[in-house]
Protein backbone atom coordinates (compact mmCIF):
# COMPACT_ATOMS: atom_id res chain seq x y z
CA UNK A 1 0.00 0.00 0.00
CA UNK A 2 1.32 3.44 -0.91
CA UNK A 3 2.72 5.54 1.92
CA UNK A 4 0.49 8.40 0.74
CA UNK A 5 -2.68 6.41 1.41
CA UNK A 6 -4.79 7.97 4.17
CA UNK A 7 -5.25 6.30 7.56
CA UNK A 8 -8.97 5.76 7.00
CA UNK A 9 -8.35 3.99 3.71
CA UNK A 10 -5.63 1.87 5.28
CA UNK A 11 -7.85 0.78 8.16
CA UNK A 12 -10.66 -0.05 5.75
CA UNK A 13 -8.34 -2.19 3.63
CA UNK A 14 -7.00 -3.98 6.70
CA UNK A 15 -10.52 -4.76 7.88
CA UNK A 16 -11.59 -5.91 4.43
CA UNK A 17 -8.63 -8.27 4.23
CA UNK A 18 -9.57 -9.83 7.56
CA UNK A 19 -13.22 -10.16 6.55
CA UNK A 20 -12.40 -11.72 3.17
CA UNK A 21 -10.39 -14.49 4.86
CA UNK A 22 -13.05 -14.89 7.56
CA UNK A 23 -16.03 -15.42 5.27
CA UNK A 24 -15.16 -19.01 4.16
CA UNK A 25 -15.04 -20.08 7.82
CA UNK A 26 -18.38 -18.37 8.48
CA UNK A 27 -20.03 -19.88 5.43
CA UNK A 28 -18.72 -23.41 5.92
CA UNK A 29 -19.34 -23.38 9.66
CA UNK A 30 -22.85 -21.95 9.43
CA UNK A 31 -24.02 -24.25 6.67
CA UNK A 32 -22.62 -27.32 8.43
CA UNK A 33 -24.37 -26.33 11.66
CA UNK A 34 -27.63 -25.92 9.73
CA UNK A 35 -27.16 -29.33 8.10
CA UNK A 36 -26.53 -30.81 11.53
CA UNK A 37 -29.85 -29.38 12.72
CA UNK A 38 -31.62 -30.76 9.64
CA UNK A 39 -30.23 -34.25 10.24
CA UNK A 40 -31.00 -33.91 13.93
CA UNK A 41 -34.63 -33.25 13.02
CA UNK A 42 -34.66 -36.50 11.04
CA UNK A 43 -33.22 -38.39 14.00
CA UNK A 44 -35.84 -37.02 16.40
CA UNK A 45 -38.85 -37.10 14.11
CA UNK A 46 -38.81 -33.35 13.51
CA UNK A 47 -38.96 -32.41 17.20
CA UNK A 48 -35.49 -31.57 18.48
CA UNK A 49 -33.17 -30.98 15.53
CA UNK A 50 -31.81 -27.97 17.42
CA UNK A 51 -30.31 -30.48 19.88
CA UNK A 52 -27.96 -31.99 17.28
CA UNK A 53 -25.10 -31.06 19.63
CA UNK A 54 -26.49 -33.31 22.41
CA UNK A 55 -25.15 -36.89 22.20
CA UNK A 56 -27.96 -38.23 24.40
CA UNK A 57 -30.69 -36.84 22.15
CA UNK A 58 -28.85 -37.96 19.00
CA UNK A 59 -28.18 -41.41 20.55
CA UNK A 60 -24.44 -41.10 19.97
CA UNK A 61 -21.84 -42.99 21.99
CA UNK A 62 -19.37 -40.58 23.62
CA UNK A 63 -16.85 -40.65 26.44
CA UNK A 64 -16.96 -38.38 29.51
CA UNK A 65 -15.50 -35.51 27.48
CA UNK A 66 -18.18 -35.69 24.79
CA UNK A 67 -15.84 -37.27 22.21
CA UNK A 68 -17.42 -39.86 19.92
CA UNK A 69 -16.25 -43.37 20.76
CA UNK A 70 -17.46 -44.81 17.49
CA UNK A 71 -19.19 -43.81 14.28
CA UNK A 72 -22.06 -45.66 12.66
CA UNK A 73 -22.45 -44.43 9.05
CA UNK A 74 -25.97 -45.88 8.92
CA UNK A 75 -27.16 -43.88 11.93
CA UNK A 76 -28.54 -40.40 11.19
CA UNK A 77 -27.86 -39.21 14.73
CA UNK A 78 -24.13 -39.88 14.35
CA UNK A 79 -24.05 -37.80 11.19
CA UNK A 80 -26.03 -34.99 12.83
CA UNK A 81 -23.72 -34.85 15.85
CA UNK A 82 -20.53 -35.03 13.76
CA UNK A 83 -21.59 -32.44 11.18
CA UNK A 84 -22.86 -30.00 13.81
CA UNK A 85 -19.54 -30.08 15.68
CA UNK A 86 -17.58 -29.74 12.44
CA UNK A 87 -19.54 -26.57 11.78
CA UNK A 88 -19.11 -25.32 15.34
CA UNK A 89 -15.34 -25.80 14.99
CA UNK A 90 -15.41 -23.57 11.91
CA UNK A 91 -17.33 -20.94 13.85
CA UNK A 92 -14.83 -21.09 16.71
CA UNK A 93 -12.07 -20.12 14.29
CA UNK A 94 -13.59 -17.30 12.28
CA UNK A 95 -12.98 -14.51 14.81
CA UNK A 96 -9.29 -15.50 15.27
CA UNK A 97 -9.01 -15.60 11.47
CA UNK A 98 -10.46 -12.07 11.30
CA UNK A 99 -7.83 -10.78 13.74
CA UNK A 100 -5.00 -12.81 12.22
CA UNK A 101 -5.49 -11.51 8.71
CA UNK A 102 -6.01 -7.92 9.81
CA UNK A 103 -2.54 -8.20 11.37
CA UNK A 104 -1.27 -9.95 8.24
CA UNK A 105 -2.52 -7.07 6.08
CA UNK A 106 -0.51 -4.64 8.20
CA UNK A 107 2.72 -6.54 8.89
CA UNK A 108 2.67 -9.46 6.46
CA UNK A 109 3.69 -12.92 7.75
CA UNK A 110 5.16 -11.78 11.10
CA UNK A 111 1.75 -10.43 12.08
CA UNK A 112 -0.16 -13.69 11.62
CA UNK A 113 0.72 -15.45 14.89
CA UNK A 114 0.10 -12.49 17.24
CA UNK A 115 -3.04 -11.65 15.28
CA UNK A 116 -4.48 -15.16 15.57
CA UNK A 117 -3.65 -15.25 19.26
CA UNK A 118 -5.39 -11.91 19.76
CA UNK A 119 -8.48 -13.35 18.09
CA UNK A 120 -8.31 -16.47 20.25
CA UNK A 121 -8.14 -14.26 23.33
CA UNK A 122 -11.13 -12.28 22.07
CA UNK A 123 -13.39 -15.35 22.02
CA UNK A 124 -11.64 -17.91 24.21
CA UNK A 125 -11.96 -20.38 21.31
CA UNK A 126 -15.36 -21.70 22.30
CA UNK A 127 -14.97 -20.62 25.95
CA UNK A 128 -12.43 -23.36 26.51
CA UNK A 129 -9.49 -21.05 27.12
CA UNK A 130 -8.85 -19.59 30.57
CA UNK A 131 -7.64 -16.26 29.14
CA UNK A 132 -10.70 -15.56 27.02
CA UNK A 133 -11.55 -11.87 27.29
CA UNK A 134 -15.15 -11.95 26.07
CA UNK A 135 -14.45 -9.03 23.75
CA UNK A 136 -15.83 -10.73 20.63
CA UNK A 137 -15.35 -9.32 17.17
CA UNK A 138 -14.61 -5.80 18.45
CA UNK A 139 -11.75 -7.18 20.53
CA UNK A 140 -10.55 -9.19 17.55
CA UNK A 141 -10.45 -6.09 15.35
CA UNK A 142 -8.58 -4.05 17.96
CA UNK A 143 -6.28 -6.96 18.78
CA UNK A 144 -5.52 -7.53 15.10
CA UNK A 145 -4.65 -3.88 14.64
CA UNK A 146 -2.39 -3.86 17.70
CA UNK A 147 -0.71 -7.10 16.63
CA UNK A 148 -0.13 -5.82 13.11
CA UNK A 149 1.20 -2.41 14.06
CA UNK A 150 3.44 -3.78 16.82
CA UNK A 151 4.83 -6.43 14.48
CA UNK A 152 5.41 -3.83 11.78
CA UNK A 153 7.17 -1.52 14.26
CA UNK A 154 9.45 -4.30 15.52
CA UNK A 155 10.29 -5.25 11.93
CA UNK A 156 11.64 -1.73 11.42
CA UNK A 157 14.27 -2.19 14.12
CA UNK A 158 17.89 -2.16 13.06
CA UNK A 159 19.38 -5.46 14.21
CA UNK A 160 22.72 -7.28 13.70
CA UNK A 161 23.06 -9.31 10.53
CA UNK A 162 23.17 -12.62 12.41
CA UNK A 163 19.75 -11.87 13.98
CA UNK A 164 17.90 -10.84 10.82
CA UNK A 165 16.89 -14.35 9.77
CA UNK A 166 15.29 -14.94 13.17
CA UNK A 167 13.29 -11.72 13.19
CA UNK A 168 10.26 -12.69 11.04
CA UNK A 169 9.85 -16.24 12.35
CA UNK A 170 10.79 -15.93 16.04
CA UNK A 171 11.56 -12.48 17.43
CA UNK A 172 8.76 -10.41 15.88
CA UNK A 173 5.92 -12.94 16.51
CA UNK A 174 7.18 -13.53 20.05
CA UNK A 175 7.43 -9.89 21.10
CA UNK A 176 4.29 -8.82 19.23
CA UNK A 177 2.32 -11.65 20.87
CA UNK A 178 3.42 -10.57 24.35
CA UNK A 179 2.52 -6.93 23.74
CA UNK A 180 -0.80 -7.81 22.09
CA UNK A 181 -1.72 -10.29 24.81
CA UNK A 182 -1.07 -7.71 27.51
CA UNK A 183 -3.16 -5.16 25.63
CA UNK A 184 -6.04 -7.64 25.26
CA UNK A 185 -6.02 -8.67 28.92
CA UNK A 186 -5.17 -5.39 30.63
CA UNK A 187 -6.56 -2.68 28.34
CA UNK A 188 -9.37 -4.07 26.20
CA UNK A 189 -10.92 -6.81 28.34
CA UNK A 190 -12.91 -4.72 30.82
CA UNK A 191 -14.34 -1.97 28.58
CA UNK A 192 -14.88 -4.02 25.41
CA UNK A 193 -16.36 -7.06 27.19
CA UNK A 194 -18.72 -4.69 29.03
CA UNK A 195 -19.71 -3.11 25.73
CA UNK A 196 -20.29 -6.51 24.09
CA UNK A 197 -22.36 -7.72 27.04
CA UNK A 198 -24.40 -4.53 26.96
CA UNK A 199 -25.03 -4.98 23.23
CA UNK A 200 -26.11 -8.60 23.69
CA UNK A 201 -28.33 -7.73 26.64
CA UNK A 202 -29.84 -4.91 24.63
CA UNK A 203 -30.56 -7.21 21.69
CA UNK A 204 -32.15 -9.78 23.96
CA UNK A 205 -34.55 -7.15 25.27
CA UNK A 206 -35.52 -5.64 21.92
CA UNK A 207 -39.22 -5.34 21.23
CA UNK A 208 -40.77 -5.53 17.77
CA UNK A 209 -40.51 -1.76 17.21
CA UNK A 210 -36.81 -1.66 18.05
CA UNK A 211 -36.13 -4.72 15.90
CA UNK A 212 -37.88 -3.03 12.97
CA UNK A 213 -35.65 0.03 13.41
CA UNK A 214 -32.62 -2.27 13.49
CA UNK A 215 -33.91 -3.93 10.32
CA UNK A 216 -34.11 -0.54 8.63
CA UNK A 217 -30.57 0.45 9.66
CA UNK A 218 -28.89 -2.86 8.83
CA UNK A 219 -30.83 -3.15 5.58
CA UNK A 220 -29.68 0.26 4.42
CA UNK A 221 -26.09 -0.52 5.45
CA UNK A 222 -26.07 -3.67 3.31
CA UNK A 223 -26.95 -1.66 0.22
CA UNK A 224 -24.93 1.48 0.88
CA UNK A 225 -21.61 0.30 -0.56
CA UNK A 226 -22.59 -3.13 -1.94
CA UNK A 227 -19.93 -5.34 -0.41
CA UNK A 228 -17.73 -2.51 0.87
CA UNK A 229 -16.77 -1.67 4.46
CA UNK A 230 -20.22 -0.52 5.63
CA UNK A 231 -21.81 -3.64 4.15
CA UNK A 232 -19.16 -5.80 5.82
CA UNK A 233 -19.66 -4.14 9.22
CA UNK A 234 -23.34 -5.11 9.11
CA UNK A 235 -22.45 -8.62 7.93
CA UNK A 236 -19.79 -9.18 10.61
CA UNK A 237 -22.20 -7.87 13.25
CA UNK A 238 -24.72 -10.49 12.14
CA UNK A 239 -22.35 -13.43 11.80
CA UNK A 240 -20.58 -12.96 15.12
CA UNK A 241 -23.92 -12.88 16.88
CA UNK A 242 -24.94 -15.97 14.95
CA UNK A 243 -22.04 -17.87 16.49
CA UNK A 244 -23.32 -17.05 19.96
CA UNK A 245 -26.82 -18.27 19.04
CA UNK A 246 -25.77 -21.48 17.31
CA UNK A 247 -27.60 -23.76 19.75
CA UNK A 248 -30.57 -21.49 20.56
CA UNK A 249 -34.09 -22.41 19.51
CA UNK A 250 -34.90 -18.71 18.96
CA UNK A 251 -32.67 -15.67 19.34
CA UNK A 252 -32.60 -12.04 18.13
CA UNK A 253 -29.20 -12.74 16.56
CA UNK A 254 -30.89 -15.21 14.20
CA UNK A 255 -33.35 -12.49 13.13
CA UNK A 256 -30.43 -10.11 12.51
CA UNK A 257 -28.79 -12.71 10.28
CA UNK A 258 -32.01 -13.01 8.25
CA UNK A 259 -32.26 -9.21 7.95
CA UNK A 260 -28.70 -8.88 6.67
CA UNK A 261 -28.97 -11.81 4.27
CA UNK A 262 -32.25 -10.73 2.70
CA UNK A 263 -31.26 -7.05 2.50
CA UNK A 264 -28.05 -8.00 0.74
CA UNK A 265 -29.94 -9.91 -1.93
CA UNK A 266 -32.46 -7.30 -3.09
CA UNK A 267 -30.20 -4.65 -4.71
CA UNK A 268 -29.12 -6.79 -7.70
CA UNK A 269 -32.56 -8.39 -8.05
CA UNK A 270 -34.37 -5.06 -7.81
CA UNK A 271 -32.13 -3.55 -10.48
CA UNK A 272 -32.64 -6.64 -12.64
CA UNK A 273 -36.42 -6.20 -12.33
CA UNK A 274 -36.11 -2.51 -13.20
CA UNK A 275 -34.27 -3.34 -16.43
CA UNK A 276 -37.17 -5.60 -17.40
CA UNK A 277 -39.95 -3.12 -16.53
CA UNK A 278 -38.38 0.00 -18.05
CA UNK A 279 -35.72 -1.07 -20.53
CA UNK A 280 -35.41 2.37 -22.06
CA UNK A 281 -33.98 3.78 -18.82
CA UNK A 282 -30.92 1.55 -19.07
CA UNK A 283 -28.13 1.03 -21.55
CA UNK A 284 -27.69 -2.22 -23.43
CA UNK A 285 -24.77 -3.10 -21.15
CA UNK A 286 -26.89 -2.46 -18.04
CA UNK A 287 -29.67 -4.64 -19.40
CA UNK A 288 -27.17 -7.45 -19.85
CA UNK A 289 -25.91 -6.90 -16.30
CA UNK A 290 -29.53 -7.07 -15.19
CA UNK A 291 -29.85 -10.59 -16.53
CA UNK A 292 -26.96 -11.67 -14.31
CA UNK A 293 -28.38 -9.66 -11.41
CA UNK A 294 -31.11 -12.24 -10.75
CA UNK A 295 -28.64 -15.01 -9.98
CA UNK A 296 -26.14 -12.73 -8.24
CA UNK A 297 -28.81 -11.36 -5.94
CA UNK A 298 -30.29 -14.77 -5.23
CA UNK A 299 -26.76 -15.94 -4.34
CA UNK A 300 -26.27 -13.06 -1.84
CA UNK A 301 -23.71 -11.32 -4.04
CA UNK A 302 -24.64 -7.68 -3.40
CA UNK A 303 -21.74 -6.60 -5.60
CA UNK A 304 -23.99 -7.40 -8.57
CA UNK A 305 -25.43 -3.89 -8.13
CA UNK A 306 -22.05 -2.16 -8.49
CA UNK A 307 -22.10 -1.66 -12.30
CA UNK A 308 -25.41 0.22 -12.02
CA UNK A 309 -24.24 2.28 -9.03
CA UNK A 310 -20.96 3.16 -10.73
CA UNK A 311 -22.79 4.48 -13.77
CA UNK A 312 -25.40 6.50 -11.85
CA UNK A 313 -24.57 6.64 -8.11
CA UNK A 314 -26.82 9.60 -7.24
CA UNK A 315 -29.97 7.79 -8.35
CA UNK A 316 -29.07 4.15 -7.80
CA UNK A 317 -27.50 4.11 -4.32
CA UNK A 318 -30.38 5.85 -2.47
CA UNK A 319 -32.87 3.69 -4.37
CA UNK A 320 -31.29 0.37 -3.44
CA UNK A 321 -30.86 1.57 0.16
CA UNK A 322 -34.60 2.23 0.32
CA UNK A 323 -35.34 -1.23 -1.08
CA UNK A 324 -32.97 -2.98 1.31
CA UNK A 325 -34.27 -0.98 4.28
CA UNK A 326 -37.81 -2.08 3.42
CA UNK A 327 -36.56 -5.66 3.13
CA UNK A 328 -34.97 -5.46 6.57
CA UNK A 329 -38.12 -3.97 8.09
CA UNK A 330 -40.28 -6.71 6.55
CA UNK A 331 -37.99 -9.50 7.77
CA UNK A 332 -38.05 -8.04 11.30
CA UNK A 333 -41.83 -7.52 11.27
CA UNK A 334 -42.44 -11.13 10.15
CA UNK A 335 -39.99 -12.51 12.74
CA UNK A 336 -37.93 -14.37 10.15
CA UNK A 337 -34.85 -16.08 11.59
CA UNK A 338 -31.93 -17.67 9.78
CA UNK A 339 -29.06 -19.89 10.95
CA UNK A 340 -26.81 -20.00 7.88
CA UNK A 341 -24.61 -16.95 7.20
CA UNK A 342 -24.48 -17.49 3.46
CA UNK A 343 -26.17 -19.34 0.63
CA UNK A 344 -28.68 -16.67 -0.36
CA UNK A 345 -32.11 -17.90 -1.34
CA UNK A 346 -30.79 -21.45 -1.67
CA UNK A 347 -30.55 -21.65 2.12
CA UNK A 348 -34.33 -22.11 2.32
CA UNK A 349 -33.96 -25.58 0.82
CA UNK A 350 -31.99 -26.81 3.84
CA UNK A 351 -34.48 -27.81 6.56
CA UNK A 352 -34.18 -25.78 9.73
CA UNK A 353 -32.10 -22.94 8.30
CA UNK A 354 -34.96 -20.45 7.88
CA UNK A 355 -37.83 -20.59 10.36
CA UNK A 356 -40.39 -18.72 8.24
CA UNK A 357 -39.76 -19.47 4.59
CA UNK A 358 -42.93 -17.76 3.31
CA UNK A 359 -42.14 -14.62 5.30
CA UNK A 360 -38.58 -14.68 3.99
CA UNK A 361 -39.73 -14.98 0.37
CA UNK A 362 -42.35 -12.28 0.89
CA UNK A 363 -39.70 -9.89 2.25
CA UNK A 364 -37.49 -10.59 -0.78
CA UNK A 365 -40.35 -9.98 -3.21
CA UNK A 366 -41.40 -6.74 -1.50
CA UNK A 367 -37.80 -5.48 -1.25
CA UNK A 368 -37.10 -6.33 -4.89
CA UNK A 369 -40.24 -4.52 -6.09
CA UNK A 370 -39.56 -1.46 -3.92
CA UNK A 371 -35.96 -1.30 -5.19
CA UNK A 372 -37.12 -1.52 -8.81
CA UNK A 373 -39.81 1.15 -8.35
CA UNK A 374 -37.42 3.49 -6.53
CA UNK A 375 -34.80 3.14 -9.27
CA UNK A 376 -37.34 3.69 -12.04
CA UNK A 377 -38.77 6.78 -10.33
CA UNK A 378 -35.30 8.21 -9.67
CA UNK A 379 -34.14 7.59 -13.23
CA UNK A 380 -37.36 9.00 -14.69
CA UNK A 381 -36.92 12.36 -12.98
CA UNK A 382 -35.96 14.91 -15.60
CA UNK A 383 -36.57 12.56 -18.52
CA UNK A 384 -39.17 13.35 -21.13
Amino acid sequence: MSSSTGLGTRLRNYLMTGVSYMIPFVAAGGILIALGFALGALETGGKDGILAYDPAVMHVSVDDGGVMTGFNPLHVGDWAYLIFWLGKSGFDFFVPVLAGYIAFAIADRPGIAPGFIAGALATGLGNAHTLGTGTGFLGAILGGLVAGYVAKWISSWSVPTWLRSLMPVVIIPLLATVVTGLAMELLFKAPISWLMKSMNDGLSGLGLGAMIVLGLILGAMMAFDMGGPVNKVAYVFATTGLGAAATAASDPHLAIMAIVMAAGMTPPMGLALATVIRKNLFTEEERENGKAGWLLGASFITEGAIPFAAADPIRVIPSIMIGSAVTGITVAALDVQQRAPHGGIFAIFVPGVVNNVLGYLLALVIGTIVTAVAVIVAKSIGKK
